[in-house]
Formats: C-alpha cells, structure tokens, sequence
C-alpha cells in the first residue's frame, strides 16, 4: 500500500464480508488467503455456524471453539479480522482470543445512535491494548437515530400495505410513495459521521479511529460524503474541531496501516505454527 501510493496510484484490498464464506474448512480460508484476500468480516447481517451476527438472533454467544480457532488460524496466516456486523459477544470472544490487532471496516459507535451494528464503548475501551481501530461509516440508517427511526416507522408502513394490498405490488409501491412524499427522510449532515468519528477518539483515542464510509454498500449516506468528493469535506470539519494534521493522518490511513503492520509481525512471530486441521462441531 505504501509503495503503490508514492507511486501516486490506489491502493484496494480484496477482503471476504462474512466468515460463511469459507464453508467452516480452514483449508478454505488459507486458500483465501493465498489468493490475496487480506480480511475476513467474521459475519455478515446473520449468524453463521462459529460466530454470531449483531443483527440475528444470538446463537452462540460469540465464538464457538472452532470460531476461536479460525480467529488463531487468521492471525497465524496474516489475515485481519474485521469485527463490523458481529454481535457485541463476538466482538469480546475475538478481542479475547486475538493475538493481532483487529479492525472495525464499517462500523459507528452505540453510544451516539443505539444500533447493533455499532460499536459499544466497552469495546472501544479495548481496543489501545488490542491496537484495532474502528472505521466509521457514513450511513445514516446506522449513525443518526432520527433516520433510524423513520426507517422504522417505513417499515411498519411497507408491512401494513403488504397485509391491506396482498398481491398488488402497484398499489403497494403507490402507497408507500405516498407516505414518503408525506413523511420525508431527515436529513442527516456530514457533521454526525464527524461526531462518530470524534466518539471514538474520546473513548478510545486517535490512534484507534479510521474511516470505512461504506459507500457502496447503502442506499444513501450522510449529506456531503456521498461519494469520495466528501472527504476534505469531512476533514474540514474536524479541523474546524480542532483536529492537527499529525491526527488527520492517523484518520486517513496511518492507523489501518499499523493495523496491518501489527498482523504481518503476529504472522512472522507464528511461522512455525503448524496449521490447524480443526473441523467444526455441527452441534
């Protein structure tokens, strides 16, 4: 990434969103690994049989052995584990267990807006002694509660019309438009995502705080951080707040890469760890 930057070029890793990914065989995750991906989100938006989903039902409470074992296996083959989607259990099992730090791809803190994507405080309370770093996304639907709240209240209103227009998806669509024209998005500045970010700083400190803005992965985003364009916007902000360049940096890609730095030496500490033939229990 270094080198390929001051070669005025980009830099993009590949990585696997949701550890269902890998079948539950750790052959199949080195395998991953030797074709270039360099991070693995542990789940998506559901459990899977190791690990569980902020978003689902909790089945394990965290990690099972196996989940364990595939966190070790990940920090033996230099593969970062990302903990945005798990549950707040899984993120502690895989804090406990991790040898490496970890980092947060997408992910906005509990305390500002009460979603379980977020991260809770006593998690970023862990994270200096882990070395992780939280990256902060730009999705309203995740970080500003007066959004979470009309997606609700929209939701309630795409069920109603299901039961009162069963098989007529026009009228059901015409329906919902109309609500939406009555009952309007609010509107959400690029000053919550800022707000995030510093949230993280107070509880956690700077160097423990990137930016994952998501941005191709939802509808819409925080207004001004629509596309790539918004971040000197989202950094004119947080100079108005006080930020120095030596933090800034650290924001922009200074602390994702000592996160990287940090797994590759856990990498070469464990080469002579043998590989793990571990298969997971079923029950």
């Amino acid at each position: 990434v270094v080198r390929i930057h001051k070669a005025g070029r980009i830099a993009s890793l590949i990585g696997a969103e949701g550890g269902h990914q890998i079948g539950n065989s750790l052959a199949a995750l080195r395998a991953y690994r030797d074709a270039g991906v360099v991070y693995m989100t542990l789940t998506w938006n559901h459990n899977n049989d190791w690990a569980d989903s902020g978003t689902d039902d909790p089945k394990h409470k965290g990690l099972t052995p196996f989940g364990r074992t595939v966190v070790g296996e990940m920090n033996r083959i230099g593969m970062i584990a990302d903990l945005s989607h798990v549950s707040e259990a899984t993120m502690n099992a895989a804090l406990d267990v991790t040898k490496a730090p970890v980092m947060f791809s997408h992910s906005n803190v509990r305390a500002l807006s009460d979603h379980p994507r977020n991260v809770p405080d006593a998690i970023l309370r862990r994270l200096p002694t882990n070395g992780g770093v939280v990256m902060v996304n730009a999705y309203p639907g995740h970080n500003d509660p007066a959004v979470i709240g009309w997606m609700a209240r929209r939701n309630a209103e795409t069920r109603r019309l299901e039961g009162v227009f069963p098989g007529q998806p026009e009228r059901r669509k015409a329906g919902l438009d109309a609500w939406t024209a009555a009952n309007p998005r609010p509107p959400s500045p690029i000053t919550v995502m800022a707000d995030h970010i510093e949230h993280v700083v107070k509880v956690a400190g700077y160097d423990n705080v990137g930016i994952g803005a998501d941005l191709d992965g939802v509808p819409f985003t925080n207004i001004g951080m629509e596309d790539v364009a918004g971040y000197p916007v989202l950094f004119a902000e947080l100079i108005r707040r006080g930020w120095t360049d030596a933090n800034l940096a650290k924001l922009a890609g200074g602390n994702i890469l000592r996160v990287m730095r940090g797994v590759e030496a856990t990498a070469a500490r464990m080469k002579d760890v043998p590989a793990s033939i571990s298969t997971v229990d079923a029950r």
